[in-house]
């Protein structure tokens, strides 16, 4: 069974489904919202196996679509609401979607697909939709695009069953309480959003859903939404300690923090203000989690992301495959019924991706004798300079450690004699006063010569994509 709103709703049809702004539908009125829009997609001939693409914020009326796309056995494929038009045309072209919901600024040359708004979309009807029967597990829920932060974007194939492996070895690790709220500030077309949408309804839970991460109206969230779960990247901590000056409140009963490498001292001062910080690792192609570390583990072993979630098998190879050794560093693979069915009309990179039923997620990491795993860096990320490998997270480590330094982000760029040469974007503190040759000075008594960074751009902020991590390409592209 693959409509799972419907079920939920039939078990349990008064409770919260989703808050928004002052706004709360229980899962009956989620239920009767997704049969409007998938009214809306039966008068538009949509037919199972069909593409339809959704470039909208979160909102209320975007979860009640993703669930309709579901009710008809059509293809989900959410499109990130900042891309530009070139970077659209590439998406919607490899998908060739039926149909696109959004704002009604999309228009479409090819003959193919109609573009309609979410009020166009949205049909009145007394009776539920029951055209399409349920259709297969294994059947795909949605193309979501990795987040492109180096190279052209794949479209990354999950099915019904990767979001429900993934949903039940969450569960499994980090708990359920039938209060549960979780908050919810990443987009819908990033796949840490798409899984609380799933997963909540799985598990008849809330979401507390933001269009956006905001400190102000974060904190305001935690404390009147009686908020108990959220997912974080290090940055938006970051910012929630250092604005936050009431005690956290005690509904908080977890932060799964991932995304990005966070640093020890990120940590500590998480753990120094009480926050139940949870350390996670996860990517697109395994529906999201792949280890998670509860924040008794993570405090004990700082910078551990833990073990492997339930029926989730991770193995640390070197460049022939061959596994290594506990300690020693090498590629991260997974293997698991979360990970994807490959990636769309991409059959060279799926082959290049997944060997012998195992993921390579191209990030360095390694396990300890505990069997808990460390992440170091993203192979595509590592910079080779003069022969010596050069590992980004390690600079930025040095970088912050200085006072002036509120956050920084380490790239290769190319050099003649070297072949790449570090290079570093640092933006300072709004108190914080050091110039590049202070700065290089300091670093240099820390690191060794070759890590040094070569060049050093001051600047008012970093890039970030939508889900809240530096983007490394655009960084690369201006200090190139």
């Amino acid at each position: 069974m693959t409509d799972w709103l419907r079920a939920r709703s039939r078990a349990t049809p008064h409770k919260l489904a989703v808050l928004q702004d002052g706004r709360a539908v229980s899962y009956a009125e989620l239920d009767r919202l997704a049969d409007g829009f998938a009214a809306g997609l039966l008068i538009r001939c949509v037919q199972p196996g069909d593409r339809v693409a959704m470039r909208l914020p979160s909102s209320i009326d975007a979860v009640a679509l993703i669930h309709a796309v579901a009710r008809v056995g059509a293809v989900l494929v959410p499109l990130n609401t900042r891309l530009t038009d070139g970077e659209l045309a590439f998406q919607i072209g490899l998908t060739q979607p039926v149909l696109i919901v959004d704002g009604g600024r999309l228009t479409t040359d090819d003959g193919r697909t109609t573009c309609v708004t979410l009020a166009e979309l949205a049909q009145s009807t007394n009776q539920p939709i029951n055209q399409f029967p349920n259709q297969p597990i294994a059947s795909p829920q949605s193309i979501i695009f990795t987040s492109g932060t180096t190279g052209q974007p794949k479209g990354t194939v999950l099915t019904f069953d990767n979001h429900l492996q993934s949903a039940n070895a969450s569960a499994y690790r980090i708990g359920i309480d039938v209060n549960d709220r979780w908050l919810s500030c990443l987009p819908l077309y990033h796949v840490g959003g798409l899984a609380v949408v799933f997963r909540s309804c799985l598990y008849g839970t809330a979401i507390v859903l933001h269009q956006r991460f905001a400190v102000e109206a974060f904190n305001e969230s935690l404390e009147r939404d009686s908020v108990t779960l959220t997912s974080l990247v290090p940055t938006m901590l970051h910012r929630l300690l250092q604005s936050r000056t009431a005690p956290w409140p005690e509904s908080l009963r977890l932060i799964l923090l991932g995304g990005a490498a966070a640093t020890p001292e990120l940590l500590a001062a998480a753990w120094d203000a009480g926050v139940p910080v949870a350390t996670t690792y996860g990517l697109t192609e395994a529906s999201s989690q792949v280890a998670t570390a509860l924040p008794a583990d993570a405090q004990r072993k700082p910078g551990t992301v833990g073990k492997p979630l339930f029926g989730t098998d991770v193995r640390i190879v070197d460049e022939s495959g061959d596994d290594l050794p506990v300690g020693e560093i090498g590629e991260v693979l997974v293997r698991g019924p979360q990970v994807m069915a490959g990636y769309y009309c991409n059959p060279e990179a799926t082959a290049r991706t997944i060997r012998q039923g195992w993921l390579h997620t191209g990030d360095l990491g390694y396990v300890d004798d505990e069997g808990d795993l460390f992440l170091v860096q993203r192979r595509s990320d590592l910079i080779v300079t003069g022969g010596e490998n050069v590992y980004p997270a390690e600079v930025e480590a040095v970088l912050r450690a200085h006072p002036a330094v509120a956050e920084a982000c380490v790239v290769a760029v190319p050099d003649a004699e070297w072949g790449q040469r570090v290079a570093a974007a640092v933006q300072l503190r709004p108190d914080g006063v050091v110039d590049e040759t202070a700065l290089l000075a300091f670093c240099r008594a820390r690191l060794a010569g070759y890590k040094v960074p070569r060049q050093v751009r001051f600047v008012e902020e970093l890039p970030q994509t939508a889900s809240g991590k530096i983007e490394r390409r655009r960084v690369a592209e201006m200090l190139g």
